[in-house]
């Protein structure tokens, strides 16, 4: 960082430039374009994917916002589709139904670490023409049948901010794509659609990422393993511990490395578990309350209550548990003594 500084390259340099190999390398894909947020990181995907009005892209109805809003923040309409009960990922049977003649993309969000079903999605997206846009920002090193989480589509994105399992020291994100064409309009899209000084082929935008960030994140990426697998350790031993208690245990594939972002469970009580964990000075999350096709924004798309059910449910019964690489043994077994002690 402070090479950085010396440089007074603040903005991409070198560091980016060395940060988008090393990231690329790191999830098995050819390029990588760092940008500023894993929001505009979708936006500028959309864009480089000349997706817009009259357009729809089909995305998970729960999931964070920005998945469904960088889809209306081009102008194209977000098509909500409804997840599976036990992954929390979308549902492929529910994207398929989903598709209409003005379907462009499908987004699927690999949600809290676990890597969504790609290999029907992207059979879907072959059989149908689509483009395929891996939302990937909270599951940096997951896996399926081997074959990384970015890997899969058209192009995929992460995030970088502070409270992912690759952080930055601020904001920061990258695409990911193995299409060189692709690449360059989106690195021409990120500093405002220049393709020489002053010379514009695209209207872009300024998504461009800070050097000191990109230097802060090389650093970081080389623990970046050694953290998810602490991360995976942790919740292997929550595993255990929940069998037979009052809440269900997030399920895993058996085909999925899930680097446990969120360590989410399901509790038809769930209000009342976690005013239990904060009497016991433990923090608990709700990721996600209201899904987005409930959302106030998104009433202009006529969306109605129990018509994604699966989702809605979810979002009364989910909460995520204090997981993190450097938790100590203790911490631990207080949140499972504690959820334990529920009743």
């Amino acid at each position: 960082m402070l090479s950085v500084l010396d440089s007074q390259r603040y903005v991409l340099g070198p560091e980016a430039d060395a940060l988008e190999t090393e990231i690329a390398a790191f999830c098995g894909v050819k390029y990588g374009v760092a940008v500023c947020n894993g929001s505009d990181a979708l936006l500028v995907s959309l864009m480089a994917l000349g997706i817009g009005p009259g357009d729809e892209v089909i995305v998970p109805t729960f999931t964070f916002f920005a998945t469904a809003g960088s889809v209306a923040r081009v102008g194209a309409k977000p098509v909500f589709a409804d997840i599976r009960p036990d992954t929390f990922n979308v549902d492929p049977d529910a994207v398929a139904a989903a598709i209409t003649s003005k379907t462009r993309a499908i987004i699927p969000v690999h949600l809290y670490g676990q890597c969504a079903d790609m290999d029907r999605i992207t059979a879907l997206a072959q059989r149908h023409g689509l483009a395929v846009i891996e939302d990937g920002a909270q599951a940096i090193g997951a896996k399926r049948n081997d074959r990384g989480v970015g890997s899969y589509g058209t192009a995929a994105t992460l995030s970088f901010y502070p409270t992912k399992n690759l952080s930055g020291v601020g904001e920061g994100g990258m695409v990911l794509t193995n299409d060189g064409d692709l690449a360059a309009r989106v690195k021409s899209l990120r500093n405002h659609g220049q393709t020489g000084q002053y010379e514009h082929a695209w209207i872009g935008g300024n998504f461009r990422l800070d050097g000191i960030q990109a230097a802060a994140l090389r650093v970081k990426l080389r623990r970046l393993p050694a953290w998810n697998d602490a991360r995976r350790r942790h919740a292997d031993r929550y595993d255990q511990a929940f069998r037979g208690s009052p809440v269900t245990p997030p399920p895993v594939e058996a085909s999925c490395h899930h680097v446990y972002h969120q360590y989410t469970i399901r509790s038809p009580r769930r209000d009342a578990l976690r005013a239990h964990l904060t009497a016991a000075e433990i923090s608990s999350g709700v990721y996600y309350p209201l899904p987005l096709h409930l959302q106030p924004c998104f009433a202009y798309l006529g969306y109605r209550k129990g018509q994604l059910a699966v989702a809605e449910r979810a979002c009364e019964e989910v909460s995520s548990l204090p997981i993190f690489p450097e938790m100590t043994q203790a911490q631990q077994d207080h949140v499972i003594e504690t959820i334990r002690a529920f009743s």
